[in-house]
């Protein structure tokens, strides 16, 4: 027979329960505001300070105000050219800027023609970009009764397909999160069936441990992001212009960088379950909101920018954009790749650390 007053003694009893359980809490209160923080402020479609490099061959009064204008705006951040004469794509394939504007001599005596180059990589912002650009350059015309055409230049992805952006984008996301959560069960699930002690008991240190159990899924890794790579290129006609001895380097020090990831998860986690939840929230939204995938880091604020420091899809996607769509080099891109060893060093060290406190 039902009784309400058991029930509310049941319901007592968990309200004791919730207010006892600080991760409970954390659930309730914290956590929804932490995610309206992060959402509203990374998704967010306005341009803000795109790097602009501004080749000024003419450097007359009239470019220095049209170039004051484009800083005003408070949409792009102007860096200054020290050289002439640059090829249109190099400061783009190098991500030295996402556009560049060149005002070619004798601009504004007999010509009033500016070239506008875009890196269309990503091709919203690409759109975004010379919208706002023509915005500017339009005002100022009207304003002083000039007549200037900008002629855009769409550089690595000129019709503007959504898929060129987003199949690289989807390969490092899905990359981190099969890699972290493989092995992020790994000494979890050793741990609930009752094996790690066995393991813990011969003569192999935790070091030895670890990178034991890294090494068959670099391998797995490997060719899981072959086959999404070979998926993309043939169902979504994405090209690949760079070299492939240099994306199967760089790709294995990103899985690398995932499983040392994972590893680091399942020191910490308790069960299987909560090492899969674990790496989940740790690589699934931090790569779709804080690498870059979507929303431009640079229109972010300096607080998240900062955090979009430890997102190692933030270093991947800048290294298969540029070799899929720029065709570019080790040396346009080794520095990703050192983020991406650091980060794995540092994962590691901490994962063997926890593992030894652990056995001990």
């Amino acid at each position: 027979m039902f009784r309400s007053g058991r029930m509310l003694a049941v319901a007592q009893k968990e309200v004791f329960h919730i207010l006892r359980d600080p991760r409970t809490l954390m659930i309730i209160f914290i956590l929804p505001v932490l995610q309206l923080v992060i959402f509203g402020y990374a998704m967010n479609m306005e341009l803000r300070r795109v790097p602009l490099l501004v080749e000024d061959l003419e450097k007359n009064s009239l470019t220095r105000e049209i170039t004051l204008r484009f800083v005003n705006s408070g949409y792009f951040s102007v860096i200054e050219s020290r050289g002439s004469g640059l090829q249109p794509d190099e400061p783009l394939r190098s991500r030295i800027a996402q556009a560049s504007l060149c005002f070619p001599p004798d601009f504004g005596n007999s010509r009033s023609d500016l070239q506008l180059t875009i890196d269309a990589s990503d091709p919203n912002t690409a759109q975004l970009i010379q919208a706002y650009a023509s915005a500017i350059i339009n005002k100022y015309a009207a304003e002083n009764g000039s007549i200037l055409d900008i002629r855009p230049l769409i550089m690595f992805n000129p019709d503007l397909k959504s898929s060129f952006f987003f199949v690289p984008g989807l390969i490092a996301m899905i990359l981190v999160m099969v890699c972290a959560l493989l092995t992020s069960i790994s000494i979890s699930s050793e741990k609930e069936v009752g094996t790690l002690e066995q393991v813990m008991v011969s003569p192999v240190s935790p070091t030895e441990i670890l990178l034991g159990k890294v090494i068959p899924y670099i391998l797995l890794g490997l060719m899981d992001a072959l086959l999404i790579l070979a998926v993309g290129i043939l169902l979504f006609h994405v090209p690949f212009r760079g070299n492939f001895i240099i994306f199967l380097g760089f790709t294995l020090l990103y899985i690398l960088t995932a499983l040392c990831l994972g590893l680091m998860v399942s020191t910490i986690a308790k069960t299987q379950q909560a090492a899969m939840m674990m790496a989940m929230a740790i690589t699934l939204l931090p790569t779709m909101l804080l690498s870059g995938f979507i929303f431009p880091i640079s229109s972010m604020p300096k607080i998240l920018q900062v955090v979009t420091y430890i997102v190692p899809a933030r270093y991947y996607l800048q290294i298969i954009r540029g070799i899929m769509l720029k065709g570019n080099s080790i040396a346009q891109l080794y520095q990703a790749g050192l983020s991406l060893l650091v980060m794995s060093v540092v994962m590691m060290l901490v994962a063997v650390k926890r593992f030894r406190l652990k056995i001990q």
